[in-house]
């Protein structure tokens, strides 16, 4: 009987440690999506934002295309520089 109370408490402590690595991976990358967001939100423009809020109000999903008046350059620069600052 304490050969298996012995196995199952090695094996709980494998998988806690297993968790304990995936919760701070997950929290890496949620500060890290949080950081992305800060910028791409100083990025926007203020008719973006607004677009953006009332597509989360209608449940419709995010378009895909840059509303007029807009580039995609903008958000270049945005990714490629969180990298380096991160």
């Amino acid at each position: 009987m304490d050969l298996v109370k012995s196995h199952l408490m090695y094996a709980v402590r494998e998988e806690v440690e297993v968790l304990k690595e995936q919760i701070k991976e997950l929290i890496e990358k949620n500060s890290q999506l949080e950081q992305e967001n800060n910028l791409l939100k100083t990025l926007a423009s203020p008719e973006q934002l607004a677009q953006f809020q009332a597509q989360l109000q209608t449940g419709s999903p995010p378009a895909t295309t840059p509303p007029q008046g807009t580039t995609q350059p903008p958000a270049q620069p945005a990714s490629q520089g969180s990298g380096p600052t991160a």
